[in-house]
């Protein structure tokens, strides 16, 4: 009995491991089939962002950036913020627009902690503001992703 208990178990574990693997396979193949699309598309790949429930890309092409399905038009970007927790911590502000009075950029701080700091980067258009939301996986991660989308808008906005 306890035979046969033991190879239910085993069986059942051996399940579980070919369906998780067969699970990242396609993952991986629909993630690289996303890159390619965009790369396709004559974009260049700034940052994977780390989104539920995949990765988000957040691309550019010559005349706009695009977060995920989102398009930012180049020539309606006013200012850039790096923002953790909601608070501006680095920004810049195109020179196209300096004549024009800005509100710094603030979101509400959320209530993950000081454990979780929460970096996001505030792109202010003519239209709006568009919050890329890079994530609280880890401090330097999170903070190397809007570190990489601040200094390729500001770039452009130079």
């Amino acid at each position: 009995m306890r035979d046969l208990v033991a190879a239910l178990v085993a069986a059942a574990l051996i399940f579980a491991a070919l369906s998780l693997l067969t699970t990242l396979h396609f993952y991986r193949k629909r993630h690289l089939r996303a890159r390619e699309r965009e790369l396709d598309r004559g974009r260049t790949i700034i940052v994977e962002l780390p989104t539920d429930p995949e990765l988000t890309l957040f691309t550019e092409d010559a005349e706009h950036f695009y977060y995920g399905a989102n398009l930012i038009d180049k020539r309606e970007i006013m200012a850039v913020r790096v923002l953790i927790n909601g608070s501006p911590i680095a920004a810049f502000v195109s020179p196209r627009w300096t004549g024009t009075a800005h509100q710094p950029t603030a979101f509400e701080d959320r209530p993950e902690g000081i454990a979780r700091d929460r970096w996001d980067v505030a792109i202010e258009t003519t239209g709006g503001t568009v919050l890329v939301e890079c994530g609280a996986v880890r401090e330097r991660v999170s903070q190397e992703l809007a570190r990489k989308i601040f200094d390729a808008v500001k770039l452009d906005l130079e």
